[in-house]
């Protein structure tokens, strides 16, 4: 595999896997949050937002990737 053809496959792996995470970060957001642990929810739900904006990076470089 040309190493451009596998950083398109790695890109779209990575996109894909940052989106599980952000999910689940939000879900344990949502539960700490049932719990009374509003510190840790808040911290958990900035994850998820830093994690969504790391795949616009991502999704940049698939861009210009071609």
């Amino acid at each position: 595999m040309k190493d451009l053809e596998k950083l398109g496959h790695l890109l779209h792996h990575w996109i894909e896997h940052n989106e599980e995470h952000a999910e689940t970060y939000r879900a344990w957001a949502e539960k700490a949050d049932s719990l009374g642990k509003k510190d840790l929810s808040a911290v958990l739900e900035r994850l998820y937002h830093e994690t969504k904006n790391l795949n616009t990076f991502l999704e940049e470089a698939k861009r210009k990737l071609g």
